[in-house]
């Protein structure tokens, strides 16, 4: 199953993507008992239930969506730095023991097919392709042998970096947080159509260029490490996400550096999933204040 989250007609909304690329809204499918995608992932068995709803009700076309981050309003977005050896190779970084984790804040997420913005603060954007789960029921001192039950599905996410201001400090978190730059969708696949532990293949282009490329055989610390990991200081909530770490081939280690401009398009592609795309433009003036 697809689950999405959308802006139609001005109302916020979320559904199931068919067969046919058509989108049945999931407030119809559910009499309104879930006004978000987190809210039914909240509900536990909720996903049971949309199957059982069948292919009633009525249908959206995608061309007349704009279409949110797959869950626009999670209370935590756990992203991991360092998590794949040829990036952790190009980036001089000594290997850890434990996973390397910095927050990402919900509003600087944007959705696929909306615009990544290069701020006016620097010119120093970089594209990071990496695989995102989502929660789908909570937990906390998770083992790694279940933290497949915990998870409800994946979608493409990009995390963008202001390498710059990444680097201002030891702390990466200006560098990661600045608005429109968490590009995060376009759908959810849920966890029942992908066997648990099956190695998922990643790849981002840039303007069509293959840029990174590598599979979740490749990770330092797998999916069940993450969650068991993470689960251990924080409860993990249905429509947290974890962000798993992106590949190397990321543009500010390159000779000479790739950084994004406007004008260019990044795809970041799950083989078996979805794939994320979206434009890149430049900061709009503003007004002093």
């Amino acid at each position: 199953m697809k689950l999405l989250s959308y802006m139609h007609e001005g109302q916020a909304g979320w559904g199931v993507l068919d067969d046919r690329g058509q989108v049945m809204d999931g407030m119809a499918l559910t009499d309104g008992k879930y006004p978000s995608l987190k809210s039914l992932l909240a509900a536990g068995d909720a996903t049971q239930a949309l199957r059982r709803a069948g292919s009633g009700g009525p249908r959206i076309s995608m061309e007349g969506l704009h279409l949110l981050p797959v869950i626009p309003d999670p209370g935590k977005i756990l992203c991991v730095g360092l998590n794949y050896e040829d990036h952790r190779r190009e980036t001089n970084r000594a290997p850890t023991g434990e996973p390397t984790l910095f927050l990402r804040v919900a509003s600087s997420q944007i959705g696929h097919g909306q615009a990544i913005v290069v701020p006016r603060a620097s010119r120093q954007v970089d594209y990071e392709g990496e695989i995102a789960i989502v929660i789908g029921r909570s937990g906390r001192h998770i083992p790694p042998a279940r933290a497949w039950d915990h998870i409800a599905g994946y979608a493409p996410y990009n995390d963008v970096s202001v390498r710059d201001w990444q680097q201002h400090t030891t702390q990466w978190t200006p560098g990661k947080n600045f608005d429109s730059t968490g590009a995060f969708g376009p759908w959810m696949t849920t966890r029942d159509e992908i066997a648990d532990g099956a190695e998922l293949s990643l790849t981002t282009r840039l303007n069509g260029q293959v840029m990174q490329h590598a599979t979740t055989a490749q990770l330092i610390f797998d999916i069940p490490r993450l969650v068991h990991y993470a689960s251990s200081f924080t409860t993990l909530e249905p429509g947290d996400v974890i962000v798993t770490g992106t590949p190397g081939g990321v543009g500010f280690k390159r000779n000479p550096p790739v950084f994004l401009s406007a004008g260019d398009v990044v795809e970041v592609e799950i083989a078996g999933v979805s794939c994320l795309s979206n434009t890149v433009r430049d900061e709009e003036p503003t007004a002093p204040a």
